[in-house]
């Protein structure tokens, strides 16, 4: 723990020391530049925005004239993939986070390193009273300039400043163009903490923590090394919010912080049971809460490549420490309104994205949370039985290709345990996986594995369901070949096909090809090459040979399903632009058997009535039996027709158009129904936000819907029998079950409220006062965990200066709130104090310095454990 700082300085929550900094340089003239976000507009080589001057670099390079010349900003940065990746180190170390604010002052070419200098000093001594004697300053070795500033005109003491060289005290945005010096200003957080100051070989303890760094961008540097002043030299400063609001809290950890600790009690009542609130696990929690709650605002999505991989990792990382906690289903997600209520204020983004960062969340939870399970097992067994320190290579090949347990979550539970991960074992197992995968699946061809096809398919699907055809190639394993056995699978393309080779979201035909003698299964139609229709499947009879003559058959009715999905997706893109406006444009979409489902650009959630009007235009559409009218024409005139397209999407200079009449016109290249009547019937299934700015629909059509609606039908009959309702009277019911329950909880909470308050009041007069303090211990059973916190409260507020302990046992398990009036939390802490109780009956807990809980498991100890409060304070205080 930090020692006690000045009584200048001023205890500030993390929100109002973030508002101080910015209102601080705005009443010097800087413009407040809102928070970019954490996917970097202007730079495709970072994975995410790591710094606060990600934003500005055209403006640090001169290619872009923002209107203003001095700026300052509390940036969202992410260090979790690529160069910049922390995430092995979070929640076991003080300071490392995978999401953090970085609070920045900048100038462009205006003021430099003299006023850089002198606000950083007097924000940090004078704004929020930091003593001069606790903070450490450092230059760059070469810098005369900023070393003069600092000793003579700043006054910093000689015996607080070091030179430091270029590897930690000049910055360079690359190996050329702007360049320059830093000057970091570190805090002591006192003696008993290891480490010496920058500079000296014990520099890598905790002792001295680096709080700001002021960069000089003086120079442009050439491939040839040699540095040119720049004509406009510039000021990028960076200052860790987490970092300063631990030093002005109080506490050596940023875990410890008010933001921290919030989300950390919230993450053990979400987790469930009595936690250990200084557990690593609940760091890890609260730390990766933030990191992707943000990242779903940002348009961030869980997947398995690139960014979208980087965030199901971290949701993953969360879940695994949740199960190691105890915990039993989907818990993450419950985190995101205690993240909405601290920094919602400041990023009103996220408290618009609340809704759909929840459910993103709990999706993943739940997708995630059976593979943990198991694999946890799993690796748990095979832990069990090591010879040695190395967890085999096969094993954890066998986690991650037959369970689905990923790779680097069996790396970090082996960190954790002090154990190795058989790294070269892994990659042969998923290099022999590989060469399996070749020989056996038809799939690995049709991802690129075989060469590009010189051969044209003429497709007659568009009028035909199956006709005959010749065999022009044949592959295997990625390779050509002249035939294929029973038993064998391949790769067919035929001079002409009814196959839609999959395209547009359409997926791709199934069906048969005949031979004579033989069948070979279709599984999926891809394109090869250029023009060419690969036929994935297997040769289930005979023999399939190159220049065969064959009879190829798709499966009508998974077409007939699909062309009803694909047509009701051109009436819902027709829909959706009617409705919500013409700024709807497609972002994706899927057209399956089953389903379809349609990706579109809008900024809010649809409302009911909204998703009403829209499915009831494409149904008006489907009862019309518009007719579909294809035609082929130059691209520009479709597009004067007002034909809609793909933006960015390559067209030939003829294009395909598909109308239904004046409600719908598109460039489409997929099968469709003859009429719109053919679809049958359309409904919604799900509206949701995938990304910022991007919305999603699912809808079903014709027996899809059918069997949509009976499945709704047979739900609301079973809720209607759980209700003892008829159907009909089935809201009505669950109305007043929800009133009735609303009615109860209100009595209960006001029950013990009085509880809280009427025992307060007769418990003051039991204070014992110990040198000027108020010491109060008692039980109040019947009283929940609100309850306790509320009295403790109370009886604060009454006794004046006091130190609380209130104490509870509910299913045979001790809950403990402690308080510690403001004035008093320089001598008792009330985290200490709980858990002098707790640590009788079986517990632990933690809290800020004025308040407090924690949990036990002995209830039997409890009046004992109260019982020594009064001598523990007299302990504390010296008497």
């Amino acid at each position: 723990m930090s020692q006690p700082m000045s009584d200048n300085t001023k205890t500030l929550s993390t929100a109002e020391l973030r508002q101080r900094f910015l209102d601080y340089f705005r009443e010097r003239g800087h413009t407040i530049v809102p928070s970019s976000p954490l996917v970097p507009q202007n730079d495709p080589t970072l994975l995410f925005t790591n710094a606060g001057m990600v934003q500005f670099k055209d403006v640090f390079l001169g290619r872009e004239k923002p209107g203003y010349t001095r700026a300052t900003t509390s940036q969202r940065c992410v260090r979790a993939g690529g160069k910049h990746n922390d995430l092995e180190n979070v929640g076991y170390t003080a300071r490392h986070h995978t999401f953090f604010e970085m609070l920045g002052n900048f100038s462009f070419g205006d003021y430099f390193k003299r006023e850089a200098i002198q606000y950083a000093w007097e924000f940090l001594t004078r704004e929020v009273g930091l003593p001069e004697e606790r903070l450490w300053v450092t230059v760059y070795e070469e810098d005369d300039e900023a070393a003069d500033i600092w000793l003579k005109e700043v006054g910093v003491s000689a015996e607080r400043f070091s030179r430091i060289g270029a590897a930690d005290n000049f910055w360079s945005m690359g190996d050329t163009g702007p360049c320059g010096p830093c000057s970091e200003i570190f805090y002591d957080h006192g003696p008993e903490v290891p480490g010496g100051p920058p500079g000296t070989p014990e520099e890598d303890g905790d002792r001295y923590v680096e709080i700001w760094n002021l960069v000089f961008m003086q120079y442009d540097r050439d491939a040839s090394g040699e540095m040119t002043p720049l004509p406009a030299p510039c000021v990028d400063t960076g200052m860790g919010l987490e970092r300063i609001a631990a030093v002005l809290q109080g506490v050596h950890s940023n875990y410890d912080t008010d933001l921290f600790q919030r989300l950390i009690h919230s993450a053990a009542e979400a987790v469930g049971g009595d936690q250990d609130l200084s557990h690593p696990s609940l760091k890890v929690i609260a730390d990766h809460i933030r990191a992707c709650s943000f990242l779903i605002v940002d348009g961030v999505i869980p997947s398995n490549e690139g960014r979208g991989y980087v965030l199901r990792r971290i949701i993953r990382r969360a879940v695994r420490h949740g199960f190691k906690l105890g915990a039993s289903g989907s818990f993450f997600h419950k985190l995101v309104p205690t993240l909405v209520e601290e920094m919602g204020e400041a990023f009103p983004e996220l408290r618009r994205r609340q809704d759909d960062v929840i459910k993103a969340l709990r999706r993943e939870e739940e997708r995630f949370a059976e593979t943990v399970e198991q694999g946890m097992k799993l690796l748990d067994e095979a832990i069990a039985g090591l010879e040695g320190d190395t967890i085999p290579g096969d094993t954890v090949f066998k986690l991650y290709d037959t369970y689905g347990f990923p790779v680097d979550l069996t790396a970090d539970i082996a960190r954790e345990r002090d154990l190795k991960v058989d790294q070269e074992g892994f990659d042969a197992a998923m290099n022999a996986q590989r060469e399996r995968a070749r020989a056996a699946s038809s799939f690995s061809a049709a991802h690129g594995a075989a060469p590009d096809v010189d051969a044209e398919t003429e497709f007659t699907g568009y009028e035909k369901t199956g006709h005959t055809a010749t065999v022009t190639h044949i592959f295997r394993d990625g390779d050509p070949v002249d035939s294929l056995e029973a038993g064998e699978s391949g790769i067919v393309v035929l001079d002409a096909t009814p196959f839609y080779a999959e395209g547009g979201g359409q997926m791709g035909d199934s069906g048969v090809i005949e031979t004579d003698g033989g069948e070979f299964r279709v599984e999926d139609t891809q394109k090869q090459g250029a023009a060419a229709h690969a036929h994935i499947g297997t040769l289930k009879s005979g023999r399939l040979k190159v220049g065969e003559k064959v009879e190829a058959r798709i499966d009508e009715r998974r077409r007939a399903d699909i062309v009803r999905n694909h047509s009701a997706t051109h009436l819902l893109n027709a829909a959706l632009r009617e409705v919500l406006g013409d700024h709807i444009a497609q972002k994706g979409s899927l057209v399956a058997p089953d389903r379809l489902r349609f990706d579109f650009s809008h900024g809010e959630a649809l409302t009911p009535e909204q998703l009403e009007s829209i499915e009831n235009r494409v149904n008006e559409q489907i009862l019309a039996n518009v007719a579909a009218e294809v035609r082929h024409m130059a691209f520009d005139d479709a597009v004067r027709a007002g034909a809609l397209h793909l933006a960015g999407e390559h067209y030939s200079s003829e294009v395909r158009t598909l109308r239904f009449g004046d409600f719908s016109m598109e460039l489409c290249g997929g099968t469709h129904v003859a009429r719109t009547g053919d679809i049958g019937a359309f409904r919604i299934t799900y509206e949701g936000g995938i990304a910022a700015g991007v919305r999603r629909i699912e809808a079903v059509t014709g027996f899809g819907a059918i069997q949509w609606m009976r499945e709704t039908d047979a739900r609301l009959a079973k809720i209607a029998g759980l209700v003892r309702s008829d159907r009909e009277d089935t809201p009505e019911r669950v109305a007043q079950l929800l009133d009735k329950q609303k009615k109860l909880e209100k009595e209960i909470t006001q029950l013990r409220g009085k509880l809280a308050s009427g025992t307060g009041s007769d418990l003051t007069g039991k204070a014992v006062e110990i040198d000027g303090i108020k010491v109060l211990a008692e039980r109040l059973d019947g009283a929940d965990a609100k309850a306790l916190r509320d009295a403790v409260d109370q009886l604060k507020n009454k006794l004046g200066r006091a130190a609380v302990v209130l104490a509870t046992v509910e299913d045979g398990k001790v809950r403990l709130a402690a308080g510690v009036t403001k004035d008093e939390t320089k001598r008792i802490k009330a985290g200490d104090l709980v858990n002098a109780v707790a640590s009788q009956v079986g517990g632990k807990g933690g809290g800020r310095p004025d308040m407090a809980q924690a949990g036990g498991t002995e209830p039997g100890k409890l009046d004992e454990a109260l019982a020594s409060v009064e001598a523990w304070v007299r302990e504390q205080i010296g008497q």
